[in-house]
């Protein structure tokens, strides 16, 4: 799981998801994501591991976890190519082979 950076040039719309799922190892990108206008999906222009933004590493310890990404906020599994019309969401705890 990764962060990616998406632009939508018909709607000339941005966006970011913590819900980039990658080939592990690389930057591969396994599912696109759609516009929320224009419902064309489309892959990260840039993807990025998530990091803490306080020790800027991928696992750390840090008491206090300052994050670019907002764990409150719904994932938007309508406009998610992994779990889009599927009964499951990326943000449940299940694995990825019940998901499929």
């Amino acid at each position: 799981q990764k962060y990616g950076y998406y632009h939508c040039k018909d709607c000339n719309i941005r966006w970011e998801s913590a819900y980039v799922w990658c080939v592990q190892g690389t930057n591969k990108v396994y599912f696109r994501q759609f516009c929320r206008t224009c419902q064309k999906s489309y892959n990260p222009y840039r993807v990025e591991d998530i990091t803490c933004q306080s020790c800027k590493q991928t696992r750390c310890t840090c008491p206090v976890k300052l994050r670019h990404v907002d764990p409150k906020r719904p994932h938007r599994q309508d406009l998610c190519g992994r779990c889009k019309g599927k009964r499951l969401s990326c943000d449940s705890t299940f694995s990825f082979k019940y998901i499929i």
